[in-house]
């Protein structure tokens, strides 16, 4: 299976989800590779983070950003069980070319107007991809949410009228995610019982749901 997390729009949370997928689906005992497409290098720099902390690397990351991604994709998939490109923003070409080598596409979304009407873009971007790529899934998944906030009962209302539709599961604004990233940690290796790793968990099952 390849996952990959794309949005026009930057900061709405790709590289922490790709990371915490990742993370939970290595817990499970599935072999991982995320694909850092983001000329950023975020997940790549948390991985140099994680080995400098000297914690064991439950998954493997590998730098591509180049808009290749959908000849080398496919290739490492062979090797294992699920690869999660993180995709850049604002870069067509790239975002193309993980559109063409993905099973499923999921659109971070933050509870705001802007990411709404940032989303019209990678809409036509994924209609061009259905193009070649007819069975090509795609989701959004509201992240950064304060669930009980007026805002976002009206954002994930929106949602579930769009097409494509919104996961059930979402991610809540937790500080949790940030103080795992700063130390190459994911917000398991910190709590495991906490509200971050239950919302994580069931993204990650709903997710292979789609997919297998």
């Amino acid at each position: 299976m390849i996952v990959a997390l794309l949005n026009q729009k930057g900061g709405v949370g790709k590289t922490t989800l790709a990371l915490h997928l990742a993370g939970e689906w290595a817990r499970r005992g599935k072999r991982v590779t995320v694909i850092d497409a983001d000329p950023q290098g975020s997940a790549l720099d948390w991985s140099e983070q994680r080995a400098r902390e000297g914690l064991e690397r439950p998954f493997g990351v590998i730098g591509l950003a180049r808009d290749t991604v959908h000849r080398e994709a496919p290739e490492l998939a062979r090797t294992c069980d699920h690869v999660i490109i993180d995709g850049p923003p604002r870069i067509a070409g790239l975002m193309r070319s993980a559109l063409l080598a993905a099973d499923l596409v999921l659109i971070p979304a933050q509870p705001s107007p802007f990411d709404g009407w940032a989303s019209a873009e990678m809409l036509k971007l994924i209609a061009e991809a259905r193009i070649f790529r007819p069975q090509l899934a795609a989701r959004f998944v509201l992240n950064r949410c304060g669930a009980r906030t007026i805002l976002a009962r009206d954002t994930a209302k929106a949602l579930a009228r769009h097409d494509p539709p919104m996961l059930v599961a979402t991610i809540g604004q937790r500080i949790a995610f940030a103080d795992a990233a700063r130390t190459g940690r994911l917000v398991a290796d910190i709590d495991g019982d906490s509200s971050a790793v239950r919302e994580i968990v069931a993204l990650a099952a709903e997710v292979e749901r789609l997919v297998t």
